[in-house]
């Protein structure tokens, strides 16, 4: 395949495969590829999400929609879904599916096909370019846990992790590349460990050796947090946001889920966050319907999560997978059961939110502004060190500078303020 050709991605799913789509895009441009967004791509490529079956659900949308609008373009569908179910995405459209093993070759593999080159000429294309604003580094990947309802062990595999001094080439390469920040990702980020280095000393290491200006992890488990981990947020480069997985606040549930966990050890994790880490928001994912789940623990679950008051809470109904522990299990959850305490909970998180929020107004806060939303408008939208979405209005340009800006007013779940000192 010609390598001037232009390349469209798309990615559904966790912060991990948004990192393995940013390093393939990265790949498509340096070896000449043009990376471009919207309808008239020569090759679409999904990076795709199988958690649920509403993720399934949109990886066979998106396939479909691009068949139907570019019907001579070549279409790839890759990563977990299509490690778990290729045949299923081929039907949907897809002319070639590659697993998670099989996507890190897909420059090879363009270089290898041939697609009709018809309609190249008439088509207008708007490219991508880089952000240059956030980057996701992939530090580990795979799943030793056996969590009743997931299906990331099978179609990720067992854990391995990056060596350190890739990582930190990596952080200094995104510096150099103009991002502002840097978010680490993987499957369970908090049990890194590489030649006797753990994800504190890798954090350390980082902190110490680069110029990142702001650094983020991804989602860390209750059992990831301690004293001397939280020890490092003492350097304000670590973004102030903390993202729990809880899953259910209901003991007895979340033994029925295999989770290494129990509601006391998730409450203590963030006592200790709030005590060590200053303005921290704490948010969460949150599952209603695992099967079995009574009404009473339900209830439990939602009132822990009342009393815990989360910045965010993440709600999502469980979904069976195949090949799962708890796709087998008796009491399936009737699907209107779920939809109604998705709804209670969906709407416990928007006060979450409004209530988390609330309590900065009239503050000063650090922001890396990411982008205008709308050509000319001068309003400009980012987040906070500790990932409040705030938004103002400026008449100089703000994307990817980090500026002070002093929060003025709650509207709906987000921050309105104005900007006051230099980056």
């Amino acid at each position: 395949m010609e390598p001037n050709l232009k390349v469209s991605f798309h990615t559904l799913g966790c912060k991990l495969n948004q990192a393995e789509t940013e390093l393939l895009s990265r790949q498509c441009a340096e070896a000449g590829y043009c990376v471009v967004s919207g309808d008239g791509a020569d090759v679409y490529v999904l990076n795709t999400c199988t958690v649920t079956h509403i993720a399934d659900r949109k990886s066979r949308h998106f396939l479909r929609l691009w068949r139907k609008r570019n019907p001579q373009a070549l279409i790839i569908a890759a990563g977990c879904y299509a490690e778990r179910a290729p045949q299923e995405l081929s039907q949907a459209g897809a002319d070639l599916v590659l697993g998670n093993e099989q996507k890190i070759r897909l420059i090879d593999v363009l270089k290898e096909t041939s697609i009709p080159l018809a309609r190249r000429s008439a088509e207008k294309f708007v490219a991508d370019g880089v952000s240059r604003v956030r980057s996701f580094i992939k530090i580990q990947d795979g799943c030793n846990d056996a969590c009743a309802y997931c299906i990331v062990p099978q179609v990720r595999g067992r854990e391995h992790c990056l060596p350190v001094e890739d990582i930190v080439s990596e952080v200094k390469a995104r510096v150099a590349a103009g991002y502002k920040e840097v978010v680490l990702t993987g499957t369970e980020i908090g049990d890194y460990e590489h030649n006797g280095m753990n994800l504190k000393h890798l954090v350390g290491q980082i902190l110490a050796v680069t110029d990142v200006e702001r650094l983020h992890l991804s989602s860390l488990r209750p059992q990831d947090i301690s004293p001397e981990l939280l020890s490092l947020w003492q350097d304000p480069c670590l973004c102030r946001h903390f993202h729990l997985a809880l899953q259910s606040g209901s003991d007895a549930v979340l033994k029925c889920m295999r989770r290494h966990y129990s509601v006391d050890d998730y409450r203590q994790a963030v006592s200790l966050i709030r005590n060590t880490v200053s303005d921290a928001a704490i948010t969460t994912d949150i599952m209603v319907g695992f099967p079995g789940e009574s009404a009473d623990e339900s209830e439990e679950s939602y009132r822990f999560c009342q009393e815990t008051n989360f910045a965010n809470i993440h709600v999502f109904s469980y979904s069976p997978r195949p090949g799962t522990v708890a796709a087998q299990m008796v009491g399936q959850v009737d699907d209107r059961l779920k939809k109604e305490r998705s709804l209670r909970m969906l709407e416990l998180a928007r006060q979450s939110v409004r209530k988390f929020c609330q309590q900065f107004l009239g503050q000063s806060m650090m922001v890396l502004w990411e982008k205008e939303i709308a050509p000319g408008s001068g309003v400009y939208s980012g987040l906070s060190h500790n990932y409040i979405r705030v938004f103002t209005q400026s008449s100089e340009p703000l994307t990817n500078r980090v500026r002070s800006v002093r929060l003025t007013r709650l509207h709906k779940q987000e921050l309105w303020g104005e900007v006051t000192g230099e980056d």
